[in-house]
């Protein structure tokens, strides 16, 4: 929460036997006061985005079938609602805007759009079938970041909030994703797998199942794409593309 007094989490713990429904939860910082928020069936995953302002934003991968969705629900868990049929969301820093990834053909397309699902634009385009994926705002709220498909890799890009001066950042030919911006805007991490996108099930069933002690490389760089470098090595834990880097703000001011 904004004020540091209550954690936002995903977990499955209230699935029926042979399901596997991931819903939100909030409890209080020392593990007291837990609710439930969404109430989700089936196989469907519920992925914590952003806790701005009165609301929390998120995403939510039904089951069944059914599109995928952005929504948003109170702390209380009352007012769910649906914002939009998208995927990805990422919350700008002003709480104002979303960046999210929404199908266009066969595949994704970074968009921005008001808190309430109003005003929808599309900032990128593709000729590939999988597209650009995950946007990310930077500090500043001027940029955003993204994975975009380029032959069989995703590169990292960057383009203005209005989809102008699109710039690729990175030029590995392998899947580079979960950017995250430094909070002075100074600096991108992001994660890089080896594995050529994978474009069925079998084969993403196969990577997972092949790499389970594989260990991936988090790398960081300038913000204008200079200067990439492995900053770490981290274990394979649960996502078959690695960890995803996360910045810690500094609140206690230089040591």
């Amino acid at each position: 929460s904004p004020d540091g007094k209550r954690v936002v989490f995903t977990s499955n713990r209230a699935s029926p036997p042979g399901t596997e429904a991931y819903n939100l939860y909030l409890a209080n910082a020392d593990g007291s006061g837990l609710k439930q928020l969404t109430f989700e069936s089936g196989n469907a995953v519920c992925y914590f985005t952003s806790w701005s302002g009165p609301h929390i934003y998120f995403g939510l991968d039904r089951a069944n079938g059914r599109p995928a969705l952005i929504g948003r629900i109170d702390p209380d868990g009352k007012n769910f609602t649906e914002i939009a049929e998208a995927r990805d969301p990422n919350i700008s820093p002003d709480g104002k805007k979303i960046a999210y990834t929404e199908r266009v053909g066969k595949g994704f397309c970074v968009f921005v759009m008001d808190a309430d699902g109003k005003n929808r634009r599309q900032l990128t385009t593709h000729e590939d079938e999988i597209g650009a994926v995950t946007p990310v705002w930077s500090p500043d709220g001027k940029r955003i970041s993204y994975s975009d498909q380029v032959g069989e890799a995703l590169e990292l890009f960057v383009c203005d909030a209005d989809g102008k001066n699109q710039q690729q950042l990175t030029k590995l030919g392998k899947v580079a994703s979960s950017s995250a911006w430094s909070p002075d805007g100074k600096f991108i991490t992001f994660r890089v797998t080896d594995e050529a996108y994978w474009r069925n099930a079998d084969s993403k069933d196969k990577a997972y199942k092949d790499k389970l002690a594989a260990k991936r490389p988090v790398w960081i760089m300038n913000s204008d794409g200079s200067d990439a470098r492995i900053i770490e090595v981290l274990q394979y834990q649960s996502a078959i593309d690695g960890s995803r880097p996360v910045w810690q703000p500094q609140r206690m001011g230089p040591r």
